[in-house]
């Protein structure tokens, strides 16, 4: 595998599970499901760094029985993102201000 196929992949890789991406630039439901879905502990999550925080309430969710990228992230990938999240959160943290105080945080979905 030469450097630009294994940068392809990292980036691939990074943006389709990015807790960053998942909160500030999605719909607030696809992060709301995922946080119902994984049973993670917390009720909610703040705008301003939602994407480190994000990857924190994925990784205090129900232990999981997956170790791979079948939806439910292992935890070693999950730590990863959370530095990577961190540094993206920080690139648009003007704009998750703006978003925190026009929208609020974003709330689990209850799921009966």
């Amino acid at each position: 595998m030469n450097f630009r196929t294994a940068w392809a992949f990292l980036v691939a890789t990074s943006v389709s599970g990015c807790g960053t991406i998942n909160t500030t630039f999605r719909d607030d439901i696809i992060a709301s499901n995922k946080l119902a879905r994984w049973n993670s502990h917390c009720d909610s999550v703040p705008r301003i760094y939602s994407g480190a925080v994000f990857d924190y309430c994925t990784l205090d969710a129900a232990p999981r029985q997956s170790t791979g990228f079948d939806g439910q992230p292992s935890a070693s990938l999950i730590a990863l993102d959370m530095g990577l999240s961190g540094l993206a959160d920080t690139l648009v943290l003007p704009y998750t201000i703006y978003l925190q105080n026009k929208h609020g945080d974003i709330k689990k979905a209850i799921v009966e």
